[in-house]
């Protein structure tokens, strides 16, 4: 058996030429023409003289070539690394991952911590109910079922489950303290200066734990006990899924991997700045409408996140269509696997994402902790209860994934009339802050 890093560096192969490499990620892709709107979105941006909606447009459209190329990166790595190791790298460098991550990042910069506990919530869920229920509705509309990884799907249930568990305990743990100041006949409430300084120690254990659990699976998933094991000959493994490493094992690479690592870590940082910039133009739409900050959150900020990505997808399923239906080639045979990728993403925001933003604000000395509002948290543990029990057979089918997408809705209209709890967001106040954001 070939080593991954003997694969890696295609030993007994010839390389790729860098300017061959350069040239085929140039024209990869038609959306690759709007790269020439970065630095025009870029300009509007600095310039401040443009309506805000202006600044959005653009920054929205110089995203979408970005998400196209993470997607090419992403597909030339597994030719390098195989899938398991090729998965985890695009997961944790996912076009969504960075958006999602720098949206985080920039909400503690600025002390907006009520609205980042709020996108957290809604990013979690985003990718636990709407991407892998147009999944499963669209890839399951002319199969009977199809089928996951059971061993990844097992391991995933743990995981997800571990990771909403971790924002309960802090939950509880203040609705017990409350409850029980509010039934003393004595004035025994903690200040809110005490009640922030344990939310906060117990919070930044927390993230240490689950940041070890997270480390840990990795270890798990891609280097199981046994001598040859891997994710790929468990037993288990769809028989697909298997063809599916003999294919990619077998098909040369386009691009040279080293270059392609230099791009992708380039990508990374334009998409991080303009994701930036296209949540600076988010604000003043906020402000001047009824949205609330929680709506705002949960809702508006994580589906934007995914725009570009969704509006990629949305664009490659019509062309699908259209080209079936009017017979211009004889469409694709359906595929037996289901895509269930946006589940690990939202894993990892949960055990990697959340408790690196815990650590930074830490570092940074901003008072985020882990007490999200109970609304929050019981729409996470109701998301993580119908997504494990969808998926707990490790089949799927069109039904389940419109099950998941009407939850979503539900949420999104619960959501709407939902103002969130004060008295938690007075706990996330930064110091000489006046408001509760």
């Amino acid at each position: 058996m070939i080593s991954r890093w003997d694969r890696f560096r295609r030993k007994g192969k010839k390389n790729i030429g860098v300017w061959a490499s350069v040239k085929e990620i140039l024209t990869c892709s038609w959306l690759n023409i709007l790269l020439l709107v970065t630095p025009v979105a870029w300009w509007v941006h600095f310039s401040g003289k443009f309506h805000y909606s202006v600044a959005f447009s653009l920054s929205f459209l110089a995203i979408v070539p970005h998400e196209k190329l993470f997607d090419f990166y992403g597909e030339q790595m597994q030719l390098y690394l195989g899938k398991d190791v090729g998965d985890l790298l695009t997961i944790t460098l996912n076009k969504q991952a960075v958006v999602e991550g720098t949206l985080a990042i920039i909400l503690l910069t600025k002390c907006r911590l009520k609205l980042l506990q709020s996108t957290i919530t809604g990013v979690v869920i985003l990718h636990l109910l709407l991407i892998p229920g147009a999944a499963f509705l669209t890839g399951g509309a002319r199969i009977w079922e199809q089928d996951l990884h059971p061993a990844h799907t097992q391991l995933n249930h743990s995981l997800l489950t571990v990771g909403v568990l971790a924002l309960l305990l802090p939950a509880i743990f203040y609705a017990a303290v409350s409850g029980s100041a509010s039934n003393s006949t004595t004035n025994s409430t903690p200040s809110t200066e005490v009640l922030q300084t344990e939310f906060l120690q117990m919070s930044r254990g927390l993230a240490v734990i689950l940041l070890l659990i997270y480390i840990a699976s990795r270890i798990y998933y891609h280097n199981p006990p046994g001598e040859g094991h891997n994710m790929l000959n468990h037993p288990d493994t769809p028989e697909e899924l298997k063809n599916a490493e003999i294919k990619l094992a077998n098909t040369p690479p386009k691009v040279n991997q080293w270059v392609c690592l230099a791009f992708l870590a380039v990508n990374v940082g334009v998409m991080a700045a303009t994701a930036e910039w296209l949540v600076d133009s988010i604000e003043p739409m906020v402000e001047a409408t009824s949205i609330t900050q929680e709506w705002s959150g949960i809702v508006l900020l994580p589906i934007v996140s995914f725009s570009a990505d969704g509006a990629i997808a949305v664009g490659y399923f019509v062309h699908r269509t259209l080209s079936h239906l009017l017979k211009f080639k004889k469409p694709e045979p359906p595929t037996t696997l289901a895509k269930a990728e946006a589940i690990d993403l939202s894993i990892q925001f949960l055990l990697f994402w959340t408790p690196v933003v815990t650590l930074l604000g830490w570092w940074t000395d901003k008072p985020f902790n882990l007490l999200f509002d109970i609304f929050e948290v019981g729409l996470l543990i109701g998301a993580c209860f119908l997504v494990n029990y969808v998926t707990q057979d490790a089949k799927t089918n069109w039904i389940e994934g419109f099950a998941l997408l009407c939850f979503y809705t539900m949420i999104v209209l619960c959501t709407w009339f939902y103002d969130g709890q004060p008295a938690i967001a007075n706990l996330l106040a930064c110091p000489g802050s006046t408001t509760t954001e």
